[in-house]
């Protein structure tokens, strides 16, 4: 007896995913995905209704891996300067690294990424919102000097954008890169340090 898998959107995109692997972008159609699920391609159009609808979610499941270890950081507890400069370079890590393990997979999210624009656009929002986040905390702990958290937050993120934009992922490889993250964040959070008080 066969068993039968019910058809959520969750698995939909877990198969386009591979399909993607398999066919690279341009040649990946919902046919394809549709075929991999053992269904018809309208049983796919069901939960997505456009091949640039099932791009979209790809592109933001994509992402939601990305900004989960980062939420838990943002929502933790401890000192401020301690828990922003460890965001920081776990956003950084976790794009190095995506790039490292497989660059093919890496290339065909970036594409997905830039057709997407409103869902990259809210999850840049959200990593701002969360770096804000923790300049607020920074703030009450008397740590951080911050009149505007959510200006202060946007200014961080652009200002490291170097290392953790993928337009720059070519030059990640370079030796030098951990050294220039150093010196980066250690000029960003002297700069947000409240005046010591005498």
């Amino acid at each position: 007896m066969n068993e039968v898998v019910v058809l959520t959107p969750e698995r939909i995109l877990e198969v386009t995913e591979d399909v993607l692997r398999r066919f690279g972008l341009a040649k990946a159609t919902v046919v394809d995905v549709a075929r991999a699920l053992d269904v018809s391609h309208g049983s796919v159009y069901r939960h997505f209704p456009s091949k640039a609808s099932l791009r979209q979610a790809v592109a933001k499941r994509w992402l939601d891996r990305v900004n989960a270890p980062l939420q838990k950081i943002a929502e933790g507890s401890g000192p401020a300067p301690a828990r922003l400069e460890r965001w920081l370079r776990t956003m950084i890590a976790i794009k190095h690294k995506k790039v490292a393990d497989d660059p093919e997979m890496f290339a065909t999210y970036l594409t997905l990424a830039q057709e997407a624009c409103q869902v990259v656009k809210a999850h840049k929002d959200g990593l701002v919102d969360q770096i804000a986040g923790i300049l607020c905390d920074g703030v009450k702990q008397g740590a951080f000097q911050v009149t505007d958290p959510k200006a202060a937050a946007r200014a961080l993120f652009d200002a490291t954008s170097r290392f953790h934009h993928p337009a720059h992922a070519e030059e990640w490889s370079d030796p030098a890169v951990p050294a220039r993250i150093d010196t980066v964040l250690g000029l960003l959070l002297r700069g947000l340090e409240a005046p010591r008080k005498r």
